[in-house]
């Protein structure tokens, strides 16, 4: 489930190199390209494009320093990076790389084994799709349908009439078509790619949603050999300890109400009729759009 980025400190260090190992005989020598240099990654727990970049980090075995950028306290240091406040931003010496998909092609660069893209041109533009499907279908409609069970809101009012009907109706066309594009090998380009670990954050949601994975065969098993992964299992691991250590008790770490909306979020909500509630949030106050203030959420 994704929830909103907000701005504690939280900083700490990723040793992903020494369980990556064992599965990964390439990451050691990945880990020594650094030659002395820790990469720095401004994340979020929550964020399934910064759990892409995580996986894809730990699935080529580079160790690397996470900053929970979008905790109290850290804001300041996000716009240093990125004057959008938007996670995930990769710093790597003096490289600054913006946005997850930009992450994971300058990481497929610089790291180039073990490879997330596929060898074949029409794989790896397959790869790319679905990256892309991941990162503004999914991520739209998710992020749109699962506000009112975001821990940092406890939002009192109800989702407009329609709205839970209209995700669910778009997701099961969105899982339709990833059961049609997976093929045999397990995997959305036959080996494991940048595809699987864009796709990955968003669909293990789902059920949450109310959209079951029952009535698409191949999707289910790419689901459950997902999960048997190990940077997967950590992914899940980290996201159950924070959620613990986040919002167990006390105070939430991250500023409630205020959400962030961009492009295709905006998008999916006017193109399914409900441009009214949008501009309510906007006039509430609710409502930031990346940009249009010194803070994001």
């Amino acid at each position: 489930m994704w929830w909103p980025s907000t701005t504690g400190s939280a900083t700490s260090r990723t040793t992903s190199s020494a369980w990556a190992s064992a599965s990964n005989p390439t990451s050691r020598e990945n880990h020594e390209n650094l030659e002395g240099t820790l990469i720095t990654l401004y994340d979020n727990p929550f964020s399934p494009f910064a759990r892409k970049v995580r996986m894809a980090l730990q699935q080529k075995g580079v160790e690397y320093e996470s900053v929970d950028a979008l905790a109290v306290g850290e804001h300041e240091r996000l716009l240093r990076v990125n004057p959008r406040a938007e996670v995930p931003v990769l710093v790597d010496g003096e490289t600054v790389v913006v946005n997850s998909s930009e992450i994971a092609a300058y990481l497929e660069d610089r790291f180039p084994t073990p490879p997330l893209l596929p060898a074949s041109p029409a794989l790896r533009a397959k790869a790319r799709t679905w990256q892309r499907i991941a990162d503004t279908e999914l991520d739209s409609i998710i992020h749109d349908v699962s506000l009112w069970a975001w821990p940092t809101h406890r939002r009192a009012d109800a989702p407009p009439s329609g709205l839970l009907d209209a995700g669910r109706s778009d997701l099961t066309s969105i899982l339709a078509r990833l059961e049609s594009a997976l093929g045999d090998a397990g995997f959305v380009c036959g080996a494991l790619s940048i595809a699987d670990l864009a796709l990955f954050p968003h669909v293990s949601s789902l059920r949450l949603l109310g959209v079951a994975l029952d009535p698409f065969p191949k999707t289910l098993r790419w689901n459950r050999e997902m999960r048997a992964l190990p940077v997967v299992r950590a992914d899940l691991e980290h996201l159950k300890q924070s959620l613990a250590e986040k919002f167990g008790s006390g105070a939430s770490p991250y500023e409630a109400e205020k959400v962030v909306w961009r492009g295709d979020r905006i998008e999916w909500l006017l193109a399914r009729g409900f441009a009214d509630w949008f501009r309510a949030e906007l006039a509430s106050g609710r409502a930031i759009i990346p940009g249009s203030s010194g803070k994001e959420g």
